[in-house]
């Protein structure tokens, strides 16, 4: 084969193909210098925070036990608070007059204990409306690392797919860079050398050479960002941050617990389980990641983390793992109201088949899922006609508020048990604590692990001590918010007491006088005219204030006739407004346009319809009307919003007038409240905290009372005025 070029341009053509080779060799490491500085700038982060605590500390505190330290002596030489001390070394302290060798060392070793202290429990906390100079550094170091990242794997990829072949021609080329080598090889190596050439020069112009090239322009472009573009991808997926950062840094975000409290011998079987993710749209935080080990592993549980820690995606996760190692069936079994939300999450974070086996259409739905496989997922209405061959199996069969089967006796509770006897594997799931409910603990157990059932059943007075707690790991796994989800931006509370005007005042006395209690309830909001409403001014101001920072704003209320003026107030800034009337489906395509609406946006909704089993996170400003007779309401409310996923943090306005029922109710549910937090899981003790009909009743009687007072005390003024 006849050689067309000459012994220079073999060697050039070698040289640029080494040169490549090393630049991709440089690309595949380009994340190695942004997670050291990612690790880097989290030290300095800590420490900044850390210094600024101990400068809060003055050189008092050196004192307090006595140790007769010259603290005078210290302030006198300039330093006056812990961090001075800690910047200072032990000679310049021994320096000091009255100030010993000895003093000095007792001096240093005591401020460097509190650091230590102070920074084991300084956590970072990130949130896109409390930015800094530190965390900006932070967020756009990880954004480096996750780009130069992507850079890194797909040079690996495109390495390990072209290095073998480019090298062995290179090698084949070598005969043809001199005259002597040239002169020297076979017949056959010359026509390799001039075959090799050919491939090389073509793997230049084509896609290897392509990507090479545009790879190395994205190295390139590692060092050049911009903050607002950094900071807007933190906000549009979060999670991508936290979990980067959490990998970087452990327990740099506050949970030190890698096991999430399971016992040492399980929590080494959880952790060796194999989870295959291939197919799962998103991304799982290590918590989540565990908790779906938890579930592949042992088979048959009870999930029952506190509301808005995932749980779902955690199921779907569990399945979508599964059917990588060969399972074709999966049953999602919930309460109507979110059917639709289902079937559109499993779409939305997996490549899973959902099929809705519900309404007229559910017996052919339920015969193609039979043929076909997927999800099906359906509800306890419909478990009556879910109806199986009897050889017939399933992998895992999912049950969403399964306290809705807490009752043994009752048909879906004998319907899901049915279900339960043709599922490989079981998954129930629950939000609600059941910690202080060991009957209904103990019912739903009985249908996953009789035995375990069987032998706490006898320990139910015990449900609070370690071995209890032992005992139903196995079965029984709950994490609270404050636990694991350390990167949830924080959650701001306010309450805004509003003064009525005289019309108000006259139609709330006119409701308390005449024991209405719904009508009473509503002050404010039952005006004729609500530009009479002190309520509703304060309502317009937020969320006039909520559109000017970009935030979009849920409004709550438990009346219809609230969440219909509220509607009418606010015209095409308010959507659709969600009651329980509405259709789940009809309910799913309102939030949907919430979500794709511009900021200044309401979503005015019931708090019994839209405070339950929706995602709403596009929300970051929540407005509750009235105060709610249970917390736990309120809290499910306010979870729509302040769940998984939210990048902003969650501003919640309580509206409530003075000298009225809301002042009352909230003073009440507090004392309530304090007494239970003094003994029982906070999460539990919502569920137990409510104002019942005899405590609405006295606050009732303390109002007209308290109206009948003020009264008599005008008609005494004036009576005191005509004298």
């Amino acid at each position: 084969m006849e050689r067309n070029f000459s012994f220079d341009d073999a060697k050039n053509l070698i040289h640029r193909h080494k040169r490549l080779q090393a630049r991709l060799i440089d690309f595949m490491n380009a994340d190695k210098r942004y997670m050291d500085m990612v690790s880097d700038i989290s030290g300095r982060y800590i420490t900044t925070e850390v210094l600024k605590e101990l400068r809060n500390i003055s050189v008092e505190e050196l004192n307090r036990d006595k140790l007769g330290i010259r603290v005078k002596s210290l302030r006198q030489n300039g330093f006056s608070t812990y961090e001075d001390i800690f910047a200072a070394s032990v000679y310049q302290l021994s320096a000091i007059k009255g100030i010993s060798d000895d003093g000095a060392n007792t001096i240093k070793n005591m401020v460097r204990d509190t650091y230590s202290a102070v920074k084991k429990s300084t956590k970072l906390k990130l949130s896109f409306d409390n930015r800094t100079k530190e965390t900006t550094r932070l967020v756009t170091a990880v954004s480096q690392y996750l780009r130069a990242r992507q850079v890194a794997d797909l040079s690996t990829k495109l390495y390990d797919v072209s290095s073998m072949y480019i090298s062995n021609a290179i090698n084949d080329v070598e005969p043809a860079t001199t005259v002597f080598k040239w002169l020297f090889s076979s017949k056959d190596k010359k026509n390799k050398a001039v075959n090799s050439y050919n491939y090389l020069q073509q793997k230049l112009n084509d896609s290897y050479g392509n990507e090479v090239n545009r790879l190395g322009e994205e190295y390139r472009n590692l060092d050049y960002y911009s903050e607002n573009d950094v900071w807007a991808d933190f906000q549009k997926d979060p999670i991508k941050y936290i979990n980067t950062i959490e990998q970087i840094v452990p327990g740099l975000l506050g949970n030190d617990d890698s096991v999430y409290g399971l016992p040492e011998d399980l929590a080494r079987e959880v952790q060796d389980e194999c989870f295959f993710p291939d197919g799962l749209l998103c991304s799982l935080r290590r918590y989540q990641e565990w908790g779906v080990k938890y579930i592949l592993h042992q088979g048959r549980v009870l999930l029952g983390d506190e509301m808005g820690l995932g749980k779902t995606i955690q199921a779907i996760a569990a399945m979508v793992s599964l059917r990588n190692t060969g399972a074709t069936h999966f049953v999602v079994l919930c309460p109507a109201s979110v059917i639709i939300n289902w079937c559109r999450e499993i779409g939305k974070f997996s490549k899973l088949r959902a099929i809705k086996v519900h309404g007229s259409s559910r017996l052919s739905a339920l015969d193609e899922w039979i043929r076909m496989g997927g999800v099906a997922v359906t509800t306890y209405e419909t478990t009556a006609y879910f109806k199986l061959p009897d050889d017939f199996k399933f992998s895992m069969l999912v049950v969403d508020e399964a306290h809705y089967i807490k009752n043994p006796d009752a048909n879906r509770s004998i319907n899901t048990r049915a279900i339960c006897a043709h599922a490989q594997r079981l998954l129930f799931m629950t939000g609600t604590a059941l910690e202080n409910n060991v009957d209904e603990m103990v019912n739903l157990i009985d249908i996953l692990r009789p035995d375990i059932a069987k032998q706490i059943s006898r320990m139910k007075m015990l449900s609070s001590a370690p071995q209890f707690r032992e005992k139903v790991a196995t079965v029984y796994y709950r994490r609270k918010r404050e636990d694991v989800l350390t990167e949830l931006p924080e959650l701001l509370e306010n309450e805004e007491w509003c003064q009525l005007c005289a019309e108000e005042e006259q139609a709330y006395e006119e409701a308390v006088l005449s024991r209405n209690y719904n009508a009473a309830r509503r002050v404010s909001w039952n005006v004729s005219d609500l530009k009479n409403s002190c309520k509703a001014n304060r309502m317009l101001e937020i969320i006039e204030e909520a559109k000017s920072e970009d935030r979009k704003i849920i409004v709550f209320s438990f009346y219809l006739d609230t969440i219909k003026k509220i509607s009418d107030l606010l015209g095409e800034q308010c959507m659709e407004p969600i009651n329980g009337s509405i259709s789940p489906s009809k309910r799913q395509e309102i939030i949907d346009k919430f979500d794709k609406a511009p900021a200044g946006q309401v979503l005015a909704a019931q708090i019994i319809a839209g405070g339950t089993g929706l995602n709403i996170q596009s929300a970051s400003v929540v407005i509750l009307c009235e105060p709610q007779l249970k917390p736990s309401i309120e809290n499910q409310a306010i979870s729509r919003a302040y769940r998984m996923g939210q990048a902003r943090n969650v501003i919640v306005y309580r509206l409530l007038c003075d000298n009225t029922i809301d002042e009352k109710i909230t003073d009440l549910l507090s004392e309530k409240q304090a007494v239970f937090d003094a003994f029982a899981d906070k999460s539990v003790a919502a569920e137990n905290v409510e104002i019942d009909t005899t405590s609405l009743s006295d606050i009732i009687q303390e109002e007209i009372d308290r109206i009948k007072n003020k009264a008599e005390n005008i008609v005494d003024d004036k009576e005191i005025t005509l004298k």
